[in-house]
C-alpha cells in the first residue's frame, strides 16, 4: 500500500512535549504521510518548534486558528478539511508513535471489506515518556454496539479510509473523539484491532486527577443527546462504561 496518508494533531501550548510527538511521524516506516499541525492559539515556543521541524521536513505543514477555541474538535476539524489523504490519522501533541504504526496498521483495510476504521492496543507512559508495560489491550473487532459499552478506540491509535466514508468530522462535543468514532460505526462498518501497541499516550497528573469525573458527564450526554438513545438504554451502556473505566483507569 502506498496511499497518501493526513496525520491531524491540534496543538496548544505544547512546547514540552511536541518535538517527540512530530519525530514519532518523521520516523515512520512508511512514508507517504503529510501532518497537519493545527496551532490553537499557543502563546509559548510550540509553534515556533514546529516551524524548526517544518524546515527539516515538507510533509508537515503548519495551520493556525484565529482564536483559542477551547475545543480540540475546531482545530482537528480544520485539518480534515485540509486533509488530502486517503486515510486520517490523530495524534496529539503530547503522545507518540512507535517507528511501524502506519506500516502495520494500514494493511488492514485491505484484508477487511467492511472495515472503515483501524486501531491498536496502546502503552500508558509517565509525563517523562517513561514505560512500564502498561498496555490498554482492546477487542480485536468493534461494531457500533460494542462501542456504544465504552471507548475503546484510542485516538492516538485510529485511523479512517475516506474512500469508505468520506471525510468525518468531530462534532462540538466533550469526548469529541468517541463521538466521531461512533458516528463511523453507525453506517454498519467495522473497527478492527491490529492487536499490538502503536503508540505511547503520556497520563500527566492532570488528565489523571481533574478529568475523571469530567468523562463520565460527557459519556451520558453522548448517550442522550448525541445518539439520541432513550433512558434505559443509556443507563444500561453508561452502568457498563463505568465498570470498564474503572477498570481501564487501574492500568
Amino acid at each position: 500500500m502506498s496511499e497518501l496518508v493526513s496525520v491531524i494533531m491540534p496543538v496548544h501550548n505544547a512546547e514540552k512535549f511536541i518535538e517527540d510527538a512530530i519525530r514519532s511521524v518523521m520516523q515512520q516506516t512508511y512514508r507517504n504521510w503529510e501532518l497537519l499541525v493545527v496551532d490553537d492559539a499557543s502563546t509559548d515556543s510550540s509553534m515556533v518548534i514546529v516551524d524548526r521541524l517544518a524546515s527539516e521536513d515538507s510533509r508537515i505543514k503548519h495551520v493556525s486558528n484565529d482564536a483559542p477555541t477551547g475545543y480540540p474538535a475546531t482545530p482537528r476539524n480544520l485539518a480534515v478539511n485540509m486533509a488530502r489523504g486517503r486515510f486520517i490519522a490523530f495524534l496529539d501533541s503530547d503522545d507518540m508513535w512507535l517507528p511501524d504504526k502506519l506500516e502495520r496498521q494500514l494493511p488492514l483495510f485491505d484484508k477487511y471489506a467492511k472495515v472503515a476504521v483501524v486501531f491498536s492496543n496502546y502503552e500508558k507512559v509517565n509525563e517523562y515518556g517513561e514505560r512500564a508495560a502498561r498496555v490498554v489491550v482492546a477487542p480485536r473487532r468493534v461494531s457500533y454496539r460494542r462501542l456504544l459499552l465504552g471507548n475503546v478506540i484510542g485516538n492516538v491509535t485510529g485511523i479512517y479510509d475516506t474512500k469508505r466514508v468520506g471525510k468525518v468530522y468531530f462534532p462540538q462535543v466533550r469526548h469529541e473523539d468517541y463521538a466521531m468514532w461512533l458516528s463511523i460505526l453507525k453506517r454498519g462498518y467495522l473497527a478492527y484491532n491490529l492487536g499490538e501497541v502503536t503508540a505511547l499516550y503520556r497520563v500527566s497528573f492532570n488528565s489523571v486527577s481533574s478529568r475523571k469525573l469530567h468523562l463520565l458527564s460527557w459519556q451520558w450526554k453522548i448517550y442522550r443527546n448525541v445518539e439520541k438513545l432513550n433512558f434505559f438504554t443509556s443507563v444500561y451502556y453508561y452502568a457498563n462504561y463505568a465498570v470498564r473505566a474503572f477498570i481501564k483507569s487501574l492500568i
